[in-house]
């Protein structure tokens, strides 16, 4: 049986962090207990949050969307931030680290190109 997915077609941003947040999912129960609990949770929670406001940018008004787009930037650096620690603390091993962290660099560069878009379009007030 065939998982169901369905995100905004128009939205590849949306799919690249979804599938980072399942490969980290994944690796979870492979974390070091007294990290997975702490360290990983707050992983966990700015993966929803990342996941959710590059959602809520996508259904939000144009003269609104840069402002939640750089928080979506803002919550994606703390992600990267946590998990770069737990590599270091070795709660993920090399291959796990960079098989989550390598699509959350894309999701960094399409961020950027969405807000460079967008300030193109947007007149300055």
């Amino acid at each position: 049986m065939q998982a169901y997915t369905s995100y905004p077609s128009n939205l590849p941003i949306l799919s690249k962090v979804a599938g980072a947040y399942k490969s980290w999912h994944s690796f979870v129960p492979s974390i070091p207990r007294f990290s997975r609990y702490t360290l990983g949770t707050k992983i966990d929670f700015l993966f929803s949050e990342t996941v959710e406001l590059i959602l809520t940018a996508s259904y939000t008004e144009r003269s609104e969307k840069l402002l939640v787009i750089d928080k979506a930037g803002q919550k994606l650096d703390s992600l990267k931030f946590f998990l770069q620690v737990a590599w270091e603390l070795k709660a993920l091993d090399n291959k796990k680290y960079l098989t989550v962290s390598y699509p959350l660099s894309e999701v960094g560069k399409m961020l950027g190109g969405w807000r460079k878009q967008l300030q193109k379009e947007t007149p300055v007030r």
